[in-house]
């Protein structure tokens, strides 16, 4: 395994390296659209199977994806904020997304809009506005939530964010402005864990990576061993690649909605640690919550 560490120059390099060493299987996580297709061109002409890790390439010619569900992701986002706001009529929603280039982040937003859209429509909630936030630039989606709350008049009563780190960068704003409402977030980082313990944060999403890594490793060593029905046992669902207009053997993992009250469990699988999680002014909120450990 090896890390471009988000150069494109970088993984284009160690994908030709590993296409000149005829490896059995190779796997990528595209950069871009753009740079994954290149890549799956040379491994094509080299009869190299290629299996897109975590996100597909869109208008790609990848055999397999494994991912999770983002849909699913979406919909669970969308829930938590639901949850969060209770009954309030006509609740004024915001919504940062993430990049507009990451297909992964389309299917969050297709997710959200399949629980959210009907209460737009039906005036139970307003939107706002939704804003893509380019290259999911924490600072850049600041910057652009901070402008669509003035240009509101100063009012929101929920944000959708993306994930962690844009959640964290509107909890900075609202803050700035003495509002707290309910934010949506996902990938439960320890900083967006330490958020909803705090309720500054009102769900995060976790992903067990740790499964998408075994999930990815058994369909590859089904793949290396020419096994293909042992591979399309394991990748039971499709990702529809919309460019390519072709659906991806894909295997989809499941996530799980964090709220205050279900953190403690991921101390106790072990995802994290209740002292990175309880440090400073977080130590009584953790003793409520049961949270224990080292």
């Amino acid at each position: 395994m090896e890390n471009a560490e988000g150069d494109e120059a970088k993984f284009a390099q160690i994908a030709d390296e590993m296409i000149r060493r005829k490896v059995k299987v190779l796997m990528i996580t595209p950069l871009s659209a753009a740079g994954g297709l290149a890549v799956q061109k040379k491994a094509k002409a080299a009869n190299i199977p290629v299996i897109d890790y975590d996100r597909v390439t869109l208008g790609g010619q990848a055999e397999y994806h494994v991912g999770f569900d983002s849909v699913n992701v979406g919909q669970l986002q969308a829930d938590g904020l639901l949850e969060c706001l209770g009954s309030k009529p006509g609740a004024q929603i915001i919504e940062i997304e993430g990049a507009p280039t990451d297909h992964n982040a389309t299917l969050f937003t297709q997710g959200q809009k399949s629980r959210l859209s009907s209460k737009y429509d039906s005036g139970a909630l307003k939107l706002v506005k939704s804003q893509p936030v380019a290259d999911w630039n924490n600072e850049l989606g600041g910057q652009l939530f901070e402008q669509i709350l003035n240009e509101n008049g100063g009012k929101v009563d929920g944000v959708v964010a993306a994930n962690d780190g844009l959640a964290g960068a509107v909890i900075a704003v609202l803050k700035k402005k003495n509002l707290r409402v309910p934010v949506t977030g996902q990938d439960a980082t320890i900083d967006g864990l330490r958020a909803v313990l705090a309720g500054d944060q009102c769900v995060t999403v976790y992903k067990p990576v740790r499964d998408e890594a075994e999930a990815a490793a058994r369909l590859a060593i089904a793949i290396a061993k020419g096994d293909l029905d042992g591979a399309d046992d394991l990748a039971t669902g499709n990702l529809r690649d919309p460019v390519s207009r072709r659906d991806v053997k894909s295997v989809l993992l499941g996530a799980t909605l964090i709220k205050k009250d279900s953190v403690r469990g991921l101390v106790t699988e072990g995802v994290v640690k209740a002292a990175e999680l309880c440090a400073g002014d977080l130590g009584p909120v953790c003793a409520q919550q049961d949270i224990v450990g080292g």
